[in-house]
């Protein structure tokens, strides 16, 4: 690691890190956002392969983590990071389920899940899950800010659903006889899924849990050539779609972004030449949040461009930026098999200044 790299502040100063460049602090940022997440700062970048650090070490065949630290990077002061890690009493070998508030989802001894907090390290537990072990389970996702009085969390397995209501001392489960769910994203109140072969749904739960496949016109320059698997992303009243695909040529390969418009049955995608002044963030994991960014020109960064979270194996900076419409990294896929990576988070007090 650079010698000149400085160490984030401890996090009762996080007002003080770069993002004062966009606003005075990360609170102001949200404050006049009580209900929808609307970032003109940049997340996070989460840091797994980072030199002087122990990686984290993931047993790809059952995705079990046997040691847990990571590096936090500040795209908009370069200069700062902050090295992080489970509390020292947390499980030795943990599964990764994914990321959501600020928070990483893990399951142990086959009917636990633990949040660890990303910016904090510190740690909360949920109810023991007495439905089955956790050897199915692939993915775990909050429906709000575990502070927030409606907050869920959402377990995907190959044959069910589990949900847990945040401060209650039950789950519940929900037969699933559909394909992979991928990607779970909030947006204006309600719960979009994707699968597997790109199929969107929606997810309810009262009366109780139900998943409605959404009919999608999709464009035909959505289906041309083989393709990444595509991410949702809510961009401030935009949900949008972004696709890695190539193109009938085989030129190389080229982020494609599609605004969803809703009707009363259909929802159609409409092709976006440009992101105006929005920047966009994925991860190659589809378990990991997505985000968007508003003037990004404010903190150093560019609209109209994606910045994709790079594998951890790769030197330099954890990310990469493309132009919307511009060539894409070879190196630049989705994450197969469920692969831990690394990934844009933002820390969890951000999204508690509303609640």
């Amino acid at each position: 690691m650079d010698g000149s790299r400085q160490e984030m502040p401890p996090p009762t100063e996080l007002s003080a890190l770069g993002h004062s460049a966009t606003c005075h602090s990360w609170r102001a940022a949200l404050s006049s956002f009580p209900s929808v997440y609307t970032f003109n700062f940049p997340p996070l970048c989460l840091k797994l392969n980072t030199p002087n650090i122990r990686p984290l070490r993931v047993l790809l065949k059952d995705n079990l983590l046997s040691y847990c630290k990571w590096q936090l990077d500040d795209p908009s002061k370069r200069n700062i990071s902050l090295r992080c890690s489970a509390p020292p009493d947390a499980p030795n070998r943990m599964r990764y389920l994914g990321c959501s508030y600020g928070y990483l989802i893990f399951s142990y001894h086959e009917k636990n899940c633990l949040f660890v907090d990303a910016y904090t390290g510190t740690k909360l537990k949920s109810p023991k899950l007495n439905f089955m072990g956790d050897r199915d389970i692939y993915y775990g996702i909050l429906t709000a800010p575990l502070n927030s009085p409606n907050s869920h969390l959402i377990l995907c397995s190959r044959s069910s659903i589990f949900y847990w209501q945040v401060g209650t001392n039950s789950w519940t489960k929900h037969v699933y006889g559909g394909e992979h769910i991928l990607q779970i994203v909030l947006f204006k109140g309600e719960i979009f899924a994707m699968d597997v072969l790109g199929r969107l749904h929606t997810m309810q739960f009262a009366p109780e849990l139900s998943i409605q496949e959404v009919a999608v016109l999709r464009r035909e320059e959505m289906v041309t050539g083989p393709r990444s698997g595509p991410w949702l992303v809510a961009c401030g009243e935009m949900l949008l779609m972004v696709d890695l695909s190539t193109d009938r040529d085989q030129l190389p390969r080229t982020f494609q972004v599609f605004r969803l418009e809703f009707s009363a049955e259909t929802v159609e995608c409409v092709k976006m030449e440009r992101l105006e002044n929005q920047a966009l963030f994925v991860n190659l994991d589809g378990r990991d949040p997505t985000f968007s960014c508003t003037s990004p020109e404010r903190w150093g960064g560019k609209s109209n461009w994606i910045y994709v979270a790079k594998p951890s194996g790769d030197s330099g900076e954890p990310w990469t930026a493309v132009e919307l419409g511009q060539p894409v990294p070879s190196r630049i896929d989705r994450v197969p098999d469920f692969q831990v990576d690394n990934m844009w988070v933002v820390p969890s007090l951000i999204y508690d200044v509303n609640q």
